[in-house]
């Protein structure tokens, strides 16, 4: 997914919309992303993992610094090297692996606050609506773990019988060094 920075491209299909539409649709919008962010900190990952879309896209590109000549090069590229790059399925595989105590990054499980801000509706498309948002992903685990990752997503949700799904997620991590032990948390 193309980063939302293009200010020609940004309200795709939103000028069609009167202001009241285009505040109730904000409205709705940071609802579903308020409601998704209280699922993962709730450990509910079935519930979290049937906003998905079954063609869902996830993905956390690696972020290098680079010099201002090359700063295109600044995030990998999808089909590149990334920390995520799921669909449903791995998705699914993870939920499962951190529910059932596979996953030994979880066990004891993190305790995590999601808090998301600057929730943008950027385009519209159809049932497709393009968001994007910053956030921080505040985690703690056993008695001295803590981590802290900071950054910007851009999503986009699909209406599918009246509500929204997550479609694709993009996360672009302000952070070029993972301090942390593991990133086994989902964004």
């Amino acid at each position: 997914m193309a980063a939302c920075n293009d200010s020609s491209r940004q309200d795709h299909g939103l000028q069609r919309l009167s202001l009241q539409e285009r505040m109730l649709l904000g409205f709705e919008v940071e609802q579903f992303l308020y409601h998704e962010a209280s699922l993962l900190d709730d450990r509910k990952l079935d519930e979290w993992l049937a906003l998905c879309t079954d063609d869902i896209y996830y993905w956390m590109p690696i972020r290098r610094t680079t010099t201002a000549k090359e700063i295109d090069n600044e995030f990998t590229k999808p089909g590149g090297m990334a920390y995520f790059d799921d669909d449903k399925k791995t998705l699914a595989l993870r939920v499962q692996r951190l529910q059932v105590g596979r996953a030994w990054a979880e066990d004891p499980p993190s305790r995590t606050r999601h808090v998301v801000t600057n929730v943008r509706v950027v385009g519209v498309d159809g049932n497709d609506v393009t968001v994007a948002s910053n956030f921080m992903l505040y985690r703690t685990r056993l008695n001295s773990e803590e981590d802290s990752w900071i950054g910007r997503r851009e999503d986009v949700l699909r209406r599918d019988n009246g509500a929204f799904k997550l479609a694709r997620r993009s996360i672009y991590l302000d952070q070029t060094v993972i301090l942390a032990q593991n990133m086994s948390n989902l964004f």
